[in-house]
């Protein structure tokens, strides 16, 4: 087996869930391609009408890792205020399952899906000790 990658549905709102990981995390698009532009035809009465112009796949990047059920995507960050920061940003629209609060292992750690479905963790890690 070469790799197990997720891969995220958004019910046509790719684009705008994309636009927000850019700017809260930094993703980088590596490739994208919209329905109308595939290469082999869509069976009739796949795609709601509309659709056409919508992202059929996109491949991104966030930080060293590709871009999710089953599981949370968990951000690492240095400082509860970028912890605070990012929390708030992608949680909007979202469900909050955990507040960012301290816990035994984290200065800071909360749970949230996102507004597309998508879950999240955020943590500031504490000092490992011996």
């Amino acid at each position: 087996m070469k790799k197990v990658e997720p891969y995220l549905q958004f019910d046509g709102r790719c684009e705008e869930a994309v636009e927000l990981y850019k700017k809260v995390l930094g993703a980088e698009v590596l490739f994208s391609m919209r329905f109308k532009d595939s290469p082999d035809q869509h069976p009739e009465g796949m795609l709601p009408p509309g659709f056409e112009n919508k992202i059929m796949h996109l491949h991104m990047k966030i930080g060293e890792s590709k871009g999710f059920h089953g599981f949370a995507l968990t951000v690492a960050l240095d400082t509860v205020p970028e912890a605070e920061r990012v929390f708030k940003e992608l949680s909007a629209g979202g469900q909050v399952n955990m507040p960012l609060m301290e816990t035994f292992f984290a200065k800071t750690f909360g749970m949230f899906s996102d507004k597309f479905g998508v879950p999240w963790m955020v943590i500031v890690e504490k000092p490992m000790q011996a």
